[in-house]
């Protein structure tokens, strides 16, 4: 009996420590169709969608509109996430196209290299929580348990809604006849708990439609992201 219990308790850990160990990194463009520097770090936005260990997101902002094309997929709630990050990380500026990384690190958005290295150095690090999303008809059920790694005590708990793939035919601006194809564009974004870092949570959160979900932990005010989940 003990020897089965042993057997149990060490499957269960590997099994734990399996999925911190595939935990996605999550990687954020801010873009926009008024931007003629953009569709280079918009073509390998498709390439990280299509990766299992990314979760990449296309949050479009509104600050182009002025030259002359209103971005329909843009939102001024991504713009103030990337300013947010801009104070969170000293810089004075933002632009596009920028990837931001794991919450942490920014790049600009066409350097696809230096994109790839990131993703792999983010890979090698320990995860901060464990997350579990599941989604039963119109709910979703969100697990979130620490893991022993010490982490801050203010976290909140974000979900977004994104379309895998959309179209735009682009009439005026920097861009002005080009159709392009745009990956995993956030449609919504909003914080759905908060989380103190140390005890277990759980959380059921009502959701509508098909869109694919991604869930976000996330140290308050533009913090590291401890834990990402999708359901697609």
């Amino acid at each position: 009996m003990k020897s089965t219990a042993l057997c149990l308790l060490l499957t269960v850990l590997f099994m734990s420590a399996a999925a911190r160990a595939e935990q996605p990194v999550v990687v954020e463009l801010f873009t926009s169709q008024g931007c003629s520097s953009c569709p280079p770090a918009d073509e390998i936005m498709h390439r990280l969608a299509a990766r299992d260990d990314v979760i990449g997101l296309a949050l479009h902002v509104d600050y182009w509109d002025y030259i002359g094309w209103k971005d329909a997929f843009a939102n001024p709630a991504h713009t103030l996430r990337q300013q947010a990050y801009a104070r969170s990380g000293g810089r004075s500026m933002i632009y596009t196209p920028q990837m931001v990384v794991q919450g942490v690190e920014d790049v600009v958005g066409a350097r696809e290299q230096d994109v790839v290295s990131l993703i792999e150095a983010h890979k090698k690090r320990p995860a901060q929580a464990d997350l579990s999303v599941s989604r039963m008809g119109q709910e979703l059920s969100v697990a979130l348990a620490p893991t022993g790694a010490s982490v801050a005590e203010d976290h909140v708990v974000q979900l977004f809604r994104y379309t895998p793939l959309r179209h735009a035919s682009i009439k005026r601006g920097e861009l002005a006849g080009h159709d392009l194809d745009y990956a995993n564009v956030v449609e919504s974004l909003s914080v759905v708990g908060r989380w103190d870092g140390r005890s277990q949570m759980d959380l059921i959160v009502p959701v509508e439609g098909n869109l694919p979900i991604v869930v976000l932990v996330q140290q308050a005010g533009a913090g590291p992201i401890v834990a990402a989940a999708r359901v697609k």
